[in-house]
């Protein structure tokens, strides 16, 4: 498949670290992307078995032409990582699972997937392109309230009124259907003086959150995927900006708890146990030494917990 799929895993050495590889036993790579997470497992198993799940055809038809040394120890399954406890049960449960949510660099450099704002294509933003909603339909269907509340909650965009409302405005004239018109958008927006970085940056992820439902579940997610795993598997989950860290942060919290009643409860009523042992009690970051291969690690963050 002639596709440039090259992309840097993020965390490459503290995933594998963190799940612990036995080579005899099940893993769940459960955002496949450009494959590179998947390799590192894969080369650590002797008979143990990968199972390497993504939304993104692409993604799996590059990854299929990469691991193919490895096609025996590997079984590919296309679908929501969210998904994951339900799809990939049948092959048993796993001694370790990997989540990273961040965007692969193919996606992100591919002008025609529509996720980068330095890039001009077509508005898309879509991790798989058999959903209906993609980025056209939101900036040029959402109310202008609706995208200001999508960029101030998915973004944290400072200027949200202010760029949903010039949206909205230029709309009228003509639909927005590109990356630079809506970074340019963007930009007009914005006070003549700023030093916060591209003013698209923040539109542009939270226009994507939103078409992919990113955060849709996901707290429910973590909890299906951690119970899902056999006792002493890990989870490692790499997020990429705070509003997903948060989710998973409480989400283990939750699991690690051993016991959810009021304060004011004398004695403990819900009969809680404590299901996972947190093993990161702050988040694992990139090394200097990464930084200075890979800026796109700048974000990453990796909590890992441990089934008991």
């Amino acid at each position: 498949m002639n596709i440039n799929f090259n992309h840097k895993p993020v965390l490459y050495h503290e995933a594998l670290t963190a799940l612990n590889i036995n080579p005899s036993k099940t893993y769940w790579d459960g955002t496949l992307g450009g494959g590179g997470h998947s390799e590192g497992i894969v080369k650590l198993l002797s008979q143990g078995k990968l199972i390497a799940n993504d939304l993104d055809n692409d993604a799996l038809e590059v990854a299929k032409e990469r691991l193919l040394l490895y096609k025996d120890k590997i079984e590919f399954i296309k679908g929501d990582y969210k998904n994951l406890a339900e799809t990939a049960i049948k092959f048993g449960k796993p001694s370790g699972i990997l989540i990273d949510m961040g965007v692969s660099s193919y996606q992100i450099d591919n002008p025609e997937r529509g996720f980068c704002y330095s890039r001009c294509g077509d508005l898309d933003m879509r991790m798989s392109r058999d959903s209906d909603l993609s980025a056209y339909e939101v900036i040029n269907s959402y109310s202008e309230r609706e995208l200001g509340d999508i960029f101030f909650k998915f973004g944290e965009e400072r200027y949200s009124r202010r760029i949903a409302q010039k949206i909205c405005e230029l709309r009228k004239k003509s639909p927005i259907k590109t990356t630079f018109e809506l970074s340019d958008i963007c930009k007009q927006a914005y006070p003549a003086r700023h030093n916060e970085g591209h003013p698209a940056k923040r539109v542009f992820q939270s226009v994507r959150i939103e078409v992919n439902s990113e955060l849709t579940g996901l707290y429910e997610a973590v909890l299906k995927l951690a119970r899902t795993l056999e006792v002493g598997g890990r989870l490692a989950i790499i997020t990429f900006h705070s509003l997903e860290d948060r989710i998973v942060k409480n989400a283990f919290r939750e699991l690690e708890a051993s016991c959810v009643c009021p304060k004011e409860f004398p004695i403990c009523n819900c009969g809680k146990k404590s299901e996972v042992k947190i093993l990161s009690k702050k988040p694992i970051t990139a090394t200097k030494e990464e930084l200075r291969d890979n800026k796109r690690a700048e974000s990453a963050k990796m909590r890992v917990a441990e089934k008991i």
